[in-house]
């Protein structure tokens, strides 16, 4: 499996921005964590995210209706930024 990649931004299927800032551990099952935040402003006012590894890769259908990237990942590695997020 691809592993997350740590101080790189990745777009969700659904066209927001996030900025992965660490891989953490659960205590209990080892299972690595992706910690990430968005990129814009939440009107929720949350800020940090926790996501499984394996959950932050998986696939979507790419036709799905609120797919609208049609990507065929959850969240995928964006190279075209050139911002300095750390």
């Amino acid at each position: 499996m691809e592993e997350v990649l740590t101080g790189k931004v990745y777009r969700h299927f659904k066209g927001n921005y996030y900025f992965v800032e660490n891989i953490g551990f659960d205590s209990e099952t080892q299972e690595r964590m992706v910690i990430y935040k968005p990129l814009y402003n939440r009107e929720d006012g949350k800020t940090i995210w926790v996501r499984p590894e394996k959950m932050f890769l998986e696939a979507v259908p790419s036709d799905r209706p609120d797919n609208i990237t049609g990507q065929t990942v959850r969240f995928k590695l964006c190279e075209e930024t050139d911002k300095n997020y750390l």
